[in-house]
């Protein structure tokens, strides 16, 4: 059986996650209303990997014998004044989330659970990738701002548009 201390911890997990994917949805509905059909795409496949998120979170208490508690979903923002502010609020949000996934780390090695720890090292190094494409997204919108930009921005919604979401498979 999980540690009650953990397992709260985990189900707060869930919770985030899947705040998470209505952050990154609210965002993809804020781009399609400004037209930037290339950036909405963007934000609802990182709203369908975060989804993915909690559902393995939710899998793994279940799998450990733990109860899913299932917690009300803060409303997330849903104006911002320019994509560069959405990013720079992609960035914060997944630094927040690296430190969420951190403190379950030491969490899970404070209560010796070694299970725990081992699946947590998947989303430690998920994390990684994920401020790294926050972070080079902002690098380029910052590249991209003031009147000479406006086709950079048309070009970086295009290749935006092309990212799908694709589950990461599954370890025999």
């Amino acid at each position: 059986m999980i540690n009650e201390r953990l397992l709260d911890a985990l189900n707060k997990q869930v919770n985030w996650e899947l705040y998470s994917s209505y952050f990154y949805l609210s965002m993809s509905g804020y781009f399609e209303s400004t037209g930037l059909k290339g950036f909405a795409s963007w934000m609802r496949a990182q709203a369908q990997e975060e989804l993915f998120h909690a559902m393995k979170f939710y899998d793994y208490i279940i799998s450990r014998g733990g109860r899913v508690k299932l917690m009300r979903i803060e409303e997330p923002p849903g104006e911002w004044e320019s994509p560069l502010n959405v990013f720079e609020d992609v960035h914060v949000h997944e630094q927040k989330v690296t430190g969420l996934i951190h403190a379950l780390l030491d969490l899970a090695i404070e209560v010796k659970d070694y299970p725990t720890q081992s699946m947590l090292q998947w989303f430690v190094n998920e994390q990684v990738e994920e401020e790294a494409n926050a972070e080079e997204i902002v690098q380029k919108l910052r590249l991209i701002q003031g009147e000479r930009g406006v086709g950079l921005l048309y070009m970086l919604d295009k290749e935006l548009g092309q990212r799908v979401f694709t589950p990461p498979a599954e370890k025999e």
